[in-house]
């Protein structure tokens, strides 16, 4: 590779490392080219999936202000620069592997901080950010229906109790309408 060449591979993925979120770096050794296709297919959304060499990555890596990777640069090395969500990324990546065991998942960063292999594993198992969301949002939303309940648990009282009152009150009218009646039908009669 000529000289000019490796200086444009060094700054795409030095523009890369800047404007990825992290990385995941993969050993791909035993993968085809068929798979590889595959594997980039499903990470599509969330990140770009690149075989890249090692000494450039290392180089480029630095100029970034990366420097938690440069251990993990060893053997054939592909890194997926996560561009969506972390977690999406980190489980399309365990699921991968654990349907072709020769992606072998070395490490990674997130966000500054380095990632071993039991890290990412765990970012997997998280829920995607959406249901997280939706979680917070529902944890955020049952407090306020439950004030609602409570506000309204005073209105409904004075309502049930208005209506209590006002059967009580034609149930009474009532009665004394029938018991006066009844005392003039009775008090005609006698007079007559």
């Amino acid at each position: 590779m000529a000289r000019s060449d490796k200086a444009a591979v060094v700054a795409e993925l030095t523009e890369k490392f800047r404007e990825s979120g992290g990385a995941v770096l993969t050993e791909y050794r035993g993968l085809n080219v068929k798979q590889l296709q595959e594997l980039r297919r499903s990470l599509a959304d969330n990140a770009s999936y690149a075989v890249v060499k090692n000494t450039l990555t290392k180089i480029a890596a630095r100029q970034a202000g990366i420097d938690e990777l440069e251990e993990l640069l060893v053997g054939p090395s592909a890194i997926a620069f996560i561009s969506g969500d972390p977690v999406e990324v980190a489980k399309g990546l365990r699921d991968f592997a654990k349907a072709n065991p020769a992606l072998v998942i070395k490490g990674g960063y997130l966000e500054g901080k380095k990632l071993g292999v039991d890290e990412i594993t765990k970012l997997a198992d998280l829920e995607s950010r959406e249901v997280l969301l939706a979680k917070i949002a529902g944890a955020m939303q049952a407090p306020l229906a439950k004030a609602a309940g409570l506000f309204q648990a005073p209105l409904s009282k004075t309502a049930r109790l208005a209506d209590a009152l006002r059967a009580k009150l034609d149930e009474a009218g009532g009665s004394a309408a029938e018991a006066s009646e009844g005392e003039s039908a009775s008090g005609e009669t006698n007079e007559s």
